[in-house]
């Protein structure tokens, strides 16, 4: 799988978003080591503090089917590059290695590549808690 498919299942899958309140729809596609994509979008909840991002949802659903090795994920929403909040950039730190792929998309021609340590030069680990 190449990234601009990944791009393009992220783009897809935004039509499947539940954001009654901000309005703002994002779709996540993430690839594991195997080929296997999983698919995102953020739920929101009136009480905020309950929403689950795109990125997160699509790593849950990933991880709840056995899965524990990824290489990529593409993040789309909005017309603009967008980045994956420091809640969602942290869950990638647990499940991935530093030269994980993060793809910023504006449109399907428009996509930032950036690695995990790029976003997350000092990441809170396992390592942390000894």
């Amino acid at each position: 799988m190449n990234e601009k498919e990944l791009v393009l299942k992220a783009i897809d899958i935004k039509k499947n978003s539940y954001s009654p309140y901000s309005h703002f729809s994002v779709g996540a596609a993430l690839l594991c080591e195997d080929g296997d994509i999983f698919t995102g979008v953020n739920v929101e909840n009136v009480s905020f503090g309950l929403t689950v991002c795109a990125e997160r949802t699509a790593f849950f659903k990933a991880i709840s089917e056995g899965k524990r090795k990824f290489t990529a994920i593409a993040i789309a929403g909005g017309d603009s590059f967008l980045p994956p909040c420091g809640a969602c950039r942290q869950v990638m730190a647990e499940f991935c290695d530093k030269d994980f792929k993060v793809i910023f998309v504006k449109n399907e021609n428009e996509y930032i590549i950036k690695t995990l340590e790029e976003i997350l030069p000092f990441s809170f680990s396992e390592v942390d808690m000894k």
